[in-house]
């Protein structure tokens, strides 16, 4: 059985109070290991381990020297590959196939990627002065300081990487609190800090839930600089309550109801394959992820008739079947929660096309978090399923008329993460992407992400952006320095 410690200060740390709490497989309900929980004292520890180690080695390293260690740790989780590869899927049941491409590789070329993206040079301005002699102004940039980094369950590494990795770069030291449901990547990943050199202090972890614990006593230490999260907006409401007390920084990306946009224009076989990816990839469990998609009424029938035979064809099971491309939801917990919607989905009136329960899996898996993917039509807009976020393998599909009303009806929410337009005419590509009130509008695609642009949601979908010159703006502070000619 595995033991799942905090990383404080380069070294793995048990619970002083010796609580520990369980991990268990979401594929079988198995016992995976304990995970010490973190009390205040541990929180307390890594948070002043953190801000001890911006005086030290690390504050004196140079920016090259910075993004060479980063390009170091990126090499070793991709050395060591197989283990990571291996704890993730552990964690989240997700299949290999999946995790060996998205979440793995690129949990490690975050590391890569904000290495070098952090350099940017700053501004710098020549002024007049009344005596004529003038005087130059220069932007500095130096680290915010302790980020608190409170990464969630769905892509683990990947996302928990997004933001420590140019939080390293910029040279401040992070505090991460990984979701309960999956420490492990988060664990390991003090171990190739330690064997990259990497000074203590500058990454820790600390185990445990939100309200009190670990979560709720990281957000609220008075010596955190910054908060980074990605999560619900509930519990995002709540760290920002705590960030209030010292008007500290917070960057939030929260929760989605996304559309998807179905012009009779596109390329069918490319609307449906990138639907179907956006609405059942990691079982649904993706913040970017479709729930509501909108299909001109010309070809509604012909893509609804696709989208099920597509359905039809995922292959539930365990992260190691090489056939599998479908795994469990992430916890039996969560399980209920998403059935709990099936069930109302059913009571609001939805025709089930396709799935709509939950599957039989066979006496060794039938106690995991498993679910049938599934499409609804029917629904009207003010149904529950239609408004709230359900995070699980579900859509539900409904027609419309013009492109106006698709923007109406793509817009009504008062959440603004994504969208996901598909058309081959440019015009109304442009004119549709410009016209949602969203954070990031895909065109006949899903899922790309160029770590250079940015990243976050409109209304409450989050608040703040990261990736490129908007991580640099969230990661350091910017001071002015006024030379008197």
């Amino acid at each position: 059985m595995k033991e799942f410690k905090h990383f404080i200060n380069g070294e793995y740390v048990a619970s002083a109070s010796g609580k520990t709490f369980e991990n268990r497989s979401p594929v079988d309900n198995s016992l995976i290991g304990q995970v010490h929980e973190a009390g205040e004292a541990e929180v307390d520890a890594a948070v002043r381990a953190a801000k001890a180690a911006l005086k030290g080695p690390w504050s004196k390293l140079t920016q090259n020297q910075r993004a060479a260690m980063l390009n170091k740790i990126a090499d070793r989780i991709n050395e060591r590959f197989d283990e990571f590869l291996a704890a993730e899927c552990l964690d989240t049941g997700k299949p290999r196939s999946m995790a060996s491409h998205i979440d793995i590789p690129r949990g490690a070329a975050n590391f890569k990627e904000f290495a070098d993206s952090m350099n940017h040079p700053t501004e710098g301005f020549r002024m007049d002065t009344p005596d004529g002699t003038g005087a130059v102004n220069v932007g500095h940039r130096t680290p915010k300081g302790v980020i608190a980094v409170v990464s969630p369950w769905n892509l683990p590494l990947l996302l928990m990487t997004f933001k420590v990795g140019p939080a390293l770069a910029c040279g401040n030291t992070v505090v991460v609190k990984p979701s309960e449901e999956t420490p492990a990547t988060a664990t390991l990943l003090g171990e190739v800090m330690n064997e990259c050199g990497v000074p203590p202090g500058v990454f820790n972890v600390v185990h445990g839930f939100g309200p009190d614990s670990a979560g709720a006593f990281l957000t609220s230490h008075p010596l955190v600089d910054a908060i980074t999260f990605t999560g619900e907006t509930r519990t995002g409401e709540i760290i920002m309550k705590a960030a209030a007390v010292g008007l500290r920084n917070v960057s939030m990306e929260c929760g989605g109801k996304n559309p998807g946009l179905v012009f009779a224009d596109c390329d069918l076989e490319k609307a449906v394959e990138g639907t179907m990816r956006s609405a059942f990839v990691n079982c649904g469990q993706v913040c970017l992820g479709t729930e509501r998609v909108y299909v001109e009424r010309s070809i509604f029938d012909q893509f609804l008739a696709r989208m099920k035979e597509e359905v039809a064809k995922l292959k539930l099971g365990r992260p190691e079947d090489p056939d599998a491309n479908f795994g469990p939801l992430v916890s039996l917990e969560h399980r209920d929660k998403v059935k709990s919607y099936y069930d109302l989905a059913r009571e609001e009136g939805a025709t089930v096309e396709i799935g709509g329960g939950i599957p039989d899996m066979g006496a060794e898996l039938n106690d995991g978090a498993w679910i049938e993917p599934t499409i609804w039509t029917g629904l009207p807009e003010d149904a529950r399923v239609i408004r709230e976020e359900i995070f699980g393998p579900c859509c539900h599909i409904r027609p419309f008329d013009t492109e106006e009303e698709a923007i109406e009806l793509a817009n009504d929410t008062s959440y603004g993460l994504a969208c996901a337009i598909w058309t081959e005419n440019s015009a109304r590509a442009l004119r549709v992407a410009e016209q949602m009130e969203v954070g990031l509008a895909w065109v006949n695609s899903w899922f790309l992400r160029d770590l250079r642009t940015s990243f976050g949601g409109a209304k409450q979908s989050g608040i703040g952006r990261e990736g490129g010159v908007h991580g640099l703006e969230f990661y350091t502070e910017t001071k002015n320095i006024c030379i008197k000619l």
